[in-house]
């Protein structure tokens, strides 16, 4: 099925439709807020309201850009909302944990295959994200989108509605600030 048969189908609220449109991008969904968020059930989460938004909003699509496209931008939004709703929460947290005299808890979580090689890999992740988290967001957009997504220049910049020089900019500049965010991180852990 076209893709403009498809939004029609969409429009008119054929279920069978909105089935095809869910198992065709899904996996989409899920890596991209999976790539901003690092959590499976939050990109999970958010890949639920991504289809819901557009179950409720496609007959606001205008096909001015591709389907796939509009996906992109509603998923990018949520995960954004959902860093910053962490955020926020994190933060409060924090803070009424600090007036109730709490101590921060250590969950720890026996590891029966190889303890050491498995907290080494986490502690990698961790500073991976870190590193990722702390870029500008339309660097970490641009980085996800490429390395995450494989997308080419060409789709991220229609996708962030830029130029396909800016985008080649972000990504140099994302790829740079990750070197060295890292860097310090990998001298330290291979004394």
């Amino acid at each position: 099925m076209i893709e403009r048969e498809l939004v029609e189908q969409l429009k008119s609220g054929n279920e069978t439709a909105f089935r095809s449109l869910v198992e065709t991008y899904q996996t989409m969904v899920v890596n991209t807020a999976m790539g901003m968020i690092h959590n499976q059930a939050d990109a999970e989460d958010i890949a639920q309201e991504v289809f819901m938004q557009v179950y409720h909003s496609i007959t606001d699509f205008r096909s001015e850009s591709s389907l796939k496209t509009w996906l992109y931008r509603i998923t990018i939004t949520r995960s954004l909302n959902a860093i910053r709703d962490r955020k926020r929460r994190n933060f409060f947290s924090r803070v009424e944990d600090f007036f109730q005299g709490k101590k921060e808890e250590v969950n720890e979580k026996a590891s029966f295959v190889n303890p050491d090689k498995a907290l080494e890999e986490k502690d990698h992740a961790n500073a991976i994200h870190t590193a990722l988290d702390a870029l500008p967001e339309n660097q970490k957009i641009a980085f996800t989108l490429s390395k995450y997504e494989e997308l080419s220049y060409e789709e991220i910049a229609e996708l962030m509605q830029l130029s396909k020089s800016s985008v080649e900019s972000l990504l140099f500049r994302a790829k740079s600030n990750l070197q060295k965010k890292l860097i310090d991180y990998y001298k330290n852990f291979t004394k």
